[in-house]
C-alpha cells in the first residue's frame, strides 16, 4: 500500500514543438551591406553610362538625336518657349544663397531631431557630388567620333542634377520614416524639373542628366551605409513589407503620370513647342529619376540614422526553481 500521491512534479508532457519561422531574406542581410551593394551598383551603372554615351558612336549619336544642336550658333539650346523658364530654374537653384539655406535646413532638422551627424554627412554628400561631378567632367575625355550633332566638350555628369539629387536625399538622412514618403514624390519631381531645365537650356545632354542622378544616388547609398554601420544596427526594416513596396511603386507611378499629364495636357502649347527628341529625353529622365530615388528611399524607409544604439542586456538563461 502506497502512501501519498503519485502525481509527477516538475515534468512536462512531451509533444510537438512549434516551428520557428525562417528569417526573411532582407533580414538575413545587414542593411549596411545592402546599401553598399546599391552604391556599387549605382557606380557601375554610372561607369556604363559614361562608357556608352561618351566613348561610343551609338551613344553620342543617341544623345545628339534626342537633343540636337541648334542650326544657328551650334549650341544645344532648344528652340522652345521653355528656354526662359528653364534658365530661371537653373539660376535660382544655382544661387549660393538658396543652396546655403537648403544645406542649413538639413543641419537644423538634423540638430532638432538629434541627428546632427547625419545632417553633417548629408551636407558633405551634396558638396561631394559637386566636387566629384566637376572632377569627372575635367578628367573624362570625349573623343571626336565624327558625329555631326556632337562635340568634344565633355559635360558628363551634370553637376546641377547630381547636387539636386544629393540634396533631396540629404533630407532623407535627417527626416523620420513617415515624412520621407511625403518628400520623395515632390522631391523627385523637382529633380526631374532641374534635369529637364539643363537639357532645354542646352547645358547638358540626356546622358549627363542620367549620370547626375546616378552619382547622387551612389553617394547617398555610401553615406547611408556608413551611418548604419556606425550606428551598429542591422536595419529597422528587416520585416517583410510587400505592401510597402507596391505602395511605393504606385506612388512613384502616380507622380510620373501627373508630371507627364501636366506637361502634355495642362500646357499642350508648351509641350508642342518642344521637339519630339527633347520631349522623349525629358519624360525618360523624369521616369528614371523617380524610379532611382524611390528605390533608395524604399530601401531605407524605416531606418533611423541616429546615434549608436546602447547595448541591450542579455536575458538570464538560468533555470528557475519550482517552489
Amino acid at each position: 500500500m502506497s502512501l501519498g500521491s503519485s502525481y509527477p512534479v516538475g515534468r512536462s508532457t512531451p509533444g510537438p514543438q512549434p516551428a520557428r519561422p525562417l528569417p526573411h531574406a532582407r533580414a538575413a542581410v545587414p542593411l549596411a551591406l545592402r546599401l553598399l551593394a546599391a552604391s556599387l551598383g549605382s557606380l557601375l551603372a554610372l561607369a556604363c553610362t559614361a562608357a556608352v554615351f561618351v566613348r561610343t558612336y551609338p551613344g553620342q549619336w543617341l544623345d545628339g538625336a534626342l537633343l540636337p544642336r541648334a542650326e544657328r550658333g551650334g549650341g544645344y539650346e532648344q528652340q522652345t518657349v521653355l528656354v526662359g523658364p528653364a534658365k530661371t530654374v537653373l539660376a535660382a537653384f544655382g544661387s549660393p544663397t538658396l543652396l546655403a539655406a537648403l544645406l542649413g535646413a538639413v543641419l537644423v532638422v538634423g540638430a532638432l531631431r538629434r541627428r546632427l551627424v547625419a545632417g553633417v554627412v548629408g551636407v558633405g554628400m551634396v558638396l561631394g557630388a559637386v566636387v566629384v561631378s566637376g572632377a569627372v567632367k575635367s578628367a573624362l575625355p570625349r573623343p571626336d567620333l565624327q558625329i555631326e550633332s556632337s562635340t568634344t566638350h565633355n559635360s558628363f555628369p551634370s553637376g546641377h542634377v547630381s547636387a539636386a539629387t544629393a540634396l533631396l536625399l540629404a533630407f532623407v538622412l535627417v527626416l523620420p520614416g513617415w515624412a520621407r514618403r511625403w518628400l520623395v514624390v515632390p522631391g523627385a519631381a523637382a529633380v526631374a524639373v532641374i534635369a529637364s531645365a539643363t537639357m532645354i537650356a542646352g547645358w547638358h545632354r540626356f546622358s549627363d542628366a542620367l549620370g547626375g542622378v546616378l552619382l547622387g544616388v551612389a553617394l547617398f547609398c555610401l553615406a547611408a551605409a556608413v551611418l548604419v554601420a556606425w550606428r551598429g544596427d542591422r536595419g529597422a526594416d528587416g520585416r517583410p513589407d510587400g505592401g510597402g513596396l507596391w505602395r511605393t511603386l504606385a506612388e512613384a507611378a502616380a507622380g510620373l503620370v501627373v508630371l507627364v499629364w501636366a506637361l502634355v495636357v495642362v500646357v499642350p502649347e508648351l509641350a508642342a513647342s518642344v521637339q519630339r527628341g527633347a520631349l522623349v529625353a525629358i519624360v525618360v529622365a523624369g521616369a528614371l529619376t523617380m524610379f532611382l530615388v524611390g528605390a533608395v528611399v524604399f530601401l531605407v524607409r524605416a531606418t533611423d540614422f541616429g546615434r549608436p544604439l546602447p547595448a541591450r542586456p542579455q536575458p538570464s538563461t538560468g533555470s528557475q526553481k519550482i517552489s
